[in-house]
């Protein structure tokens, strides 16, 4: 089942069972998906796409998360955490940390990489390989830890 078909199964869905988040949020993923298809580009929907436009979806919550939690607006903050909750929830199964870091010293061995140097080797073999799996900026950190930077 395409990322389309999932959204417009569990709008019908959260319609019937009345819960206004999650209604929101799907609503919102289904207006990227027609905003897409209507753009003109003559690209069809990947599941690339697709992930592409989840995790833009996560992290602009994230970052709301952020900036209600400084500006102690709690209650804001609690619906942006349970909107992210929905969007991961379409998302690709994430990597632990531990997993993570395996890829990326396979990637440095691959690369010989040694130093902070080979770190622009480095970094855009592991994001492709992670990439909607685990987020960029730890990505980007570990890379950093492990070539000593």
């Amino acid at each position: 089942m395409s990322l389309t078909e999932k959204i417009n199964e569990d709008l019908k869905a959260a319609m019937k069972s009345g819960d206004a988040v999650k209604l929101n949020t799907i609503r919102s993923i289904r207006a990227q998906i027609i905003e897409f298809s209507k753009s003109g580009s003559g690209e069809t929907m990947t599941p690339e796409i697709e992930t592409s436009m989840l995790l833009s979806a996560a992290k602009k919550r994230k970052e709301s998360i952020e900036m209600y939690e400084k500006g102690n607006r709690q209650d804001l903050a609690d619906q942006e955490k349970r909107e992210l909750e929905i969007i991961n929830s379409y998302l690709p199964k994430q990597m632990t940390k531990e997993e993570a870091e395996t890829v990326i010293v396979k990637i440095i061995a691959e690369t010989s990489a040694a130093s902070a140097k080979d770190f622009g080797k480095v970094m855009p073999l592991a994001m492709k390989e992670l990439k909607g799996k685990f987020d960029g900026k730890a990505v980007q950190e570990i890379v950093k830890l492990k070539l000593g930077a």
